[in-house]
């Protein structure tokens, strides 16, 4: 694939990345099982598209998606990528989640091992997962700023917090920016926190933009999910709620169809709409899929086309939350 993807500058204080980034999330296990090679393949056509942001979590496949990226930035120039590394999240021998873990000794212990599956002496974007409830925010964001500055670290980022919590991380050091759920669908962020961190100068890498596959052509027709895809306990996912979903992405095909795009081309398009500051990060784990979402940067759609988009699908309209309550709980963005 040939180099198609233009580039912003991440928040007032972060790097310049391309307009949209690379989830490698779902390339370890997380809706259901995924193939080495097709992933280094994605990786590869990724880069090969221009894209230079990847997003990783030290906890995705209990470090399996480190190593896999390891795997295949081996024969490319590491000053070409950059990488945005979550830590923080427990995880048990049986796949368990088991809260989070933010204290700098556990930070400093989180890099090390990512330095090492990483193959690399620094990262790019380094963020703890989610809030830790245990430790003030200022506490964290110090620690990463040290780590700053023995330049084990080049930018600091955050995810899934709130308005208040991102002005208190702003306040200690500068916060590139805050990844979080984003989508037609997904629309939280709008009322208070993405004002706040454009008055704070503060990037959006938004994940979640097809909602897990939702907003897509590939649950159109039906799909039993596996016991460990994330959406076979996903709230929005299930019984009723889907029925629901799923009449909500086909007013949206139909506007696709107008257009001769996909579902996912739609809705990427809309993302990138919102503004220069937010960056989409698409889980694609095929080559095919990036392909489909690079495709979406060249979509320009109207006031009135983007009114019709917005009024297939109306704001607060989808059924289930984004997480299972448990999981809910641990989001500082939703309280």
């Amino acid at each position: 694939m040939t180099k198609t993807l233009t580039q912003v500058q991440l928040g007032k204080t972060g790097p310049v990345v391309s307009r949209i980034g690379l989830g490698a999330m779902g390339m370890s296990g997380m809706y259901g099982s995924s193939d080495d090679a097709t992933s280094i393949a994605t990786v590869h056509a990724a880069i090969d598209s221009g894209a230079n942001l990847i997003d990783t979590g030290d906890f995705y496949g209990m470090g399996h998606n480190e190593s896999l990226i390891r795997t295949a930035l081996t024969d490319r120039k590491r000053e070409d990528v950059l990488l945005s590394v979550k830590f923080g999240a427990l995880r048990g021998p049986d796949h368990s989640f088991g809260g989070v873990d933010t204290r700098p000794a556990a930070i400093r212990n989180f890099l090390a091992y990512s330095l090492q599956r990483l193959g690399t002496d620094y990262i790019d974007i380094y963020r703890p997962a989610r809030l830790d409830p245990a430790v003030p925010i200022e506490e964290t964001v110090g620690a990463l700023a040290e780590l700053v500055q023995a330049g084990y670290v080049r930018h600091i980022g955050l995810s899934e917090v709130g308005a208040e919590t991102l002005r208190r991380a702003a306040a200690v050091h500068p916060i590139a920016d805050l990844q979080i759920e984003y989508s037609l669908i997904s629309r939280g962020i709008e009322d208070e926190i993405l004002p706040t961190a454009r008055e704070l100068g503060i990037g959006i890498t938004a994940y979640g933009v097809l909602s897990r596959g939702l907003l897509s052509d590939s649950l159109r027709n039906g799909q039993a999910f596996a016991a460990n895809d994330f959406r076979a306990h996903s709230p929005r996912f299930q019984g009723e709620n889907l029925t629901a979903n799923l009449r909500l992405v086909e007013a949206l095909a139909r506007i696709a169809a107008e257009h001769e795009v996909s579902v996912a081309q739609l809705a990427i398009a809309w993302a990138l709409s919102r503004g220069a500051d937010i960056v989409p990060v698409i889980g694609a784990r095929r080559p095919e899929r990036w392909a489909e979402a690079v495709g979406a940067v060249d979509i320009r759609l109207s006031e009135g086309e983007l009114a019709a988009i917005e009024a297939a699908v109306p704001a607060g309209q989808v059924a289930g939350s984004r997480y299972a309550a448990e999981q809910m709980a641990m989001l500082d963005s939703e309280h």
